[in-house]
C-alpha cells in the first residue's frame, strides 16, 4: 500500500508500527507524551499506548539517556527524543562513554538497543542552540551507528530498522523537511538500514548528500538539467558506517564529485568522504573533490541563516568549478 504523507508523519507511523510489533519498545523524552513532541512526531502515541510506554521526561538529557541505559540492560528498546540538536550536549558523556562502549566493554554480553532521535540542521528560523549539525561528533565515536533519513518513505522504514537493531543508533532527522510530502510504500521491501542510494541518475558529475541537503541537491540537478548538465545524486542515508560503494561506482563514471552538507567544513563528514573518494577513485577523477558546506562559525541568527546554509546557487557554482578543470 502506498500513502502520501509528510516526513514527520512517516516517522510517526514507523514508531507506531515498531511499538505495535514489540511491547518492549518505549519512547521517552521531553514533551513526547501529551504534547506529542515539539514537532508532533510522537503525536497520539501516548494516548494509544499509555504513559508507561510514552514517557514525558524531565528537562535532563543526561538523565534521559542514563535511564535508557538501565532500560536496555533490562531488555527494553528505548527510543529517545532529544528535543533539539543543540540540547544533546548534556547527554554527550552518557552517549559516548556508556551507550557506545558497553557492548564492547562487556565482551558482547550487554546489548544497547537504544535509538536516539535528534532533529538536526537549520532552515526553520529558530533561536540559538536549535539549528546545530552535530552528526560528525557521533559518527567518529566507535560503537555508535549514525543514520539520517531524507524523505517520508525512508523515515517510515529506517526508524523501524533502527529500533530493531541491537546496536545503538543515533537517528538524525532533518527538521526543516518534516513537512515535505512523499510517497510511503508500507508493503515493499526496504533497503538495508546501512545502505546509500542513487536517487537521481546522471553522467557529468556526482552530488553526494544526506538528510536535508538531499532535496537541495535534487533541486540543483533539476536546474542543471535545464542547461544541459546531467548530475547524479546520491543519498548516503548511513553516516556510520558509511556505504560508499555506490559513490565510488558513480564517481568512476562521472569523474567529478561534490559533497554537500550543512555542518561546518573543517573535520565535517565531507572531509572523510572526500578522502575516501580520492583514495579509491584517484585515476578516475578529472577534478578535485569539492565540498559545499556550512561555514566554520557558530550557527548564525535566523535572519541570515540562508547565507550560511548551502543552497542551489552554491551547489551549482561548485559543479561549474569542478567541470571547468
Amino acid at each position: 500500500m502506498t500513502n502520501k504523507m509528510p516526513l514527520g508523519k512517516g516517522l510517526n507511523a514507523g514508531l507506531r508500527a515498531a511499538m505495535e510489533a514489540d511491547d518492549k519498545v518505549l519512547i521517552m523524552g521531553e514533551d513526547v507524551g501529551k504534547l506529542g513532541g515539539v514537532f508532533r512526531i510522537t503525536d497520539g502515541l501516548q494516548k494509544d499506548f499509555g504513559e508507561s510506554r510514552v514517557i514525558d521526561a524531565p528537562l535532563a538529557e543526561s538523565g534521559i539517556v542514563g535511564t535508557a541505559v538501565g532500560l536496555a540492560f533490562r531488555g527494553y528498546r528505548p527510543v529517545l527524543e532529544i528535543q533539539f540538536d543543540g540540547f544533546v550536549y548534556p547527554a554527550y558523556d552518557q552517549i559516548v562513554s556508556q551507550v557506545a562502549k558497553l557492548h564492547f566493554r562487556s565482551h558482547g554480553r550487554v546489548k544497547m538497543p537504544i535509538v536516539i532521535r535528534i532533529p538536526f540542521g537549520g532552515g526553520i528560523g529558530a533561536v540559538e542552540h536549535h539549528s546545530e549539525s552535530p552528526e560528525a561528533q557521533f559518527a567518529l565515536t566507535a560503537g555508535l551507528k549514525v543514520v539520517s533519513c531524507s524523505n517520508a518513505n525512508d523515515a517510515y522504514w529506517m526508524i523501524q530498522q533502527a529500533i530493531a537493531s541491537d546496536d545503538p543508533v543515533v537517528f538524525m532527522e532533518p527538521k526543516r523537511r518534516y513537512w515535505d510530502q512523499g510517497e510511503v510504500d508500507t508493503d515493499s521491501e526496504p533497503l538495508p538500514l546501512h545502505a546509500s542510494k542513487v536517487v537521481r541518475d546522471g553522467t557529468d558529475a556526482t552530488l553526494i548528500a544526506y538528510g536535508p541537503m538531499v532535496k537541495t541537491c535534487l533541486e540543483s540537478a533539476e536546474a542543471a538539467a535545464e542547461e544541459g548538465t546531467s548530475l547524479e545524486v546520491i543519498d548516503l542515508r548511513t553516516l556510520s558506517p558509511l556505504d560508499l560503494a555506490p559513490v565510488f561506482e558513480s564517481v568512476r563514471r562521472t569523474g567529478h564529485a561534490i559533497v554537500v552538507h550543512e555542518a561546518s567544513q573543517t573535520l565535517g563528514l565531507g572531509a572523510e568522504i572526500s578522502s575516501r573518494i580520492t583514495e579509491n577513485c584517484f585515476y578516475s577523477l578529472e577534478a578535485p573533490v569539492i565540498r559545499v558546506t556550512g561555514y566554520d562559525l557558530p550557527y548564525p541568527p535566523s535572519r541570515v541563516e540562508e547565507e550560511f546554509l548551502p543552497g542551489l546557487d552554491r551547489v551549482l557554482e561548485a559543479v561549474d568549478r569542478s567541470l571547468a578543470y
